[in-house]
């Protein structure tokens, strides 16, 4: 027997009342998939084998499944659950609790849920929302008996309480909530995309298959191949633990993990500060590569730094120009070549890359004009993505709210 609940935080202004509280298994039908045994017998290639829906087949964030990676034979069907296009399936493993609409039919593994017989109570792109939002995904940690949720059981997800709205009001909600997604989704294909542009002309601009001219339209002249010990002289780091970055410290400093979290290409904002007064200071123009790391791929990576007298952590090597040289475009030019640099890397479980071995380093490099109308025009394209990774963070924050508030 239903009963009603509070109003939510935030609500469309035609609609009022109190909105009726429930728990799922009153209000849905959950049925589990089903795995013929042993799976890989029922494994196919074949052109007549059947859609095999598997967690697996979810691409990033996104709440749908158009294709299957594997597809099993119809006996091996027979022996699971067929699952229709536009229906909605609940994982309950790996990414448990979240919600997927089918663009395919198929058949579903056992790590999946399908929800039917809700068109009583729930608009479909509104039960979507619900399932998928923060209040619902806590319930499922807090019924799990504050153990960690590696999955989710039936009981668990039949137990969850929901407060619902009539259909009208779910609609609207989910109308607007649903272009909100279509917002995330806009911005995320941006990103990827300009992601992919930059790798792709980065590539053609330091195989020379890309040239900038003058100011005036001559051509620069052909570049020239130098080592790195010719160019730069090589310095360390100074110890600096994690214990010593403090919020109202009096000097800048970096730490060897942000090069791999906080820094990508320029370092020009410095995020930490410590109130240590020694060490190695940087000047303007060093660039900064992680010295240890436990994957070789950590340590094929540049920055370079703009800015005077910041403290550089141990296990940083530092690379500091002996003549005029442009580091950001230096700084693009390794992080483009790190198959190279991944050939320097010494070590067992934790890898290393010594000074010694990237001064050997070879560099096709240009005059000093151009390599900064390349640093500047990729620095251009790092804002664009910057910028739009910002856009798309206070977007899905932005949702994050509305649920918190639209949910009760």
């Amino acid at each position: 027997m239903s009963v009603t609940c509070k109003e939510p935080k935030l609500r469309f202004k035609e609609f009022s009342g109190e909105w009726e509280a429930n728990i799922f298994k009153n209000i849905v039908k959950l049925q589990r998939g089903s795995s013929p045994r042993p799976i890989v017998k029922y494994i196919t290639k074949s052109n007549d084998g059947v859609n095999w829906i598997k967690i697996g087949d979810i691409l990033g964030n996104n709440n749908f499944i158009n294709s299957t990676k594997e597809k099993i034979t119809k006996e091996g069907a027979k022996k699971s659950r067929k699952v229709d296009k536009g229906e909605i399936i609940l994982s309950n493993s790996m990414s448990y609790g979240k919600p997927i609409i089918l663009n395919i039919n198929g058949y579903i593994h056992d790590g999946w849920f399908v929800i039917r017989k809700f068109d009583n109570y729930f608009d479909k792109e509104y039960l979507l929302q619900v399932l998928g939002s923060e209040w619902i995904q806590k319930q499922y940690k807090r019924l799990a008996a504050g153990g960690v949720v590696n999955n989710i059981s039936s009981e668990l997800v039949n137990s969850v309480k929901i407060n619902l709205p009539q259909k009208p009001e779910q609609q609207k909600i989910a109308s607007f909530l649903s272009a909100v997604d279509n917002r995330i989704e806009q911005l995320t294909k941006k990103e990827q995309l300009l992601r992919a542009y930059k790798k792709g002309v980065m590539q053609k601009i330091f195989s020379g298959e890309i040239r900038f001219k003058d100011d005036d339209g001559s051509e620069f002249p052909e570049w020239v191949e130098k080592k790195l010990g010719e160019l730069f002289s090589f310095l360390r780091g100074s110890s600096l633990s994690k214990s010593d970055i403090v919020l109202n410290g009096k000097y800048k400093c970096i730490h060897y993990g942000e090069l791999f979290t906080n820094y990508h290409e320029t370092i020009m904002v410095i995020k930490s500060k410590t109130n240590l007064d020694t060490g190695q200071f940087s000047k303007i123009g060093d660039i900064l590569m992680p010295s240890s790391d436990v994957t070789p791929q950590g340590l094929a990576t540049a920055s370079a730094l703009l800015e005077n007298n910041v403290i550089i952590g141990g296990d940083i090597n530092i690379l500091r120009a002996k003549k005029q040289i442009d580091s950001i475009f230096v700084s693009y030019f390794l992080n483009n070549n790190k198959n190279e640099i991944m050939k320097l890397v010494t070590g067992t479980t934790i890898k290393h890359i010594y000074n010694k071995d990237v001064s050997k380093l070879k560099i096709n490099f240009p005059p000093l004009k151009e390599q900064t109308k390349i640093a500047n025009f990729l620095s251009s394209i790092d804002k664009k993505i910057e910028q739009t990774a910002k856009e798309l963070n206070l977007t899905k924050e932005f949702k994050k709210g509305l649920l918190q508030q639209m949910f009760v």
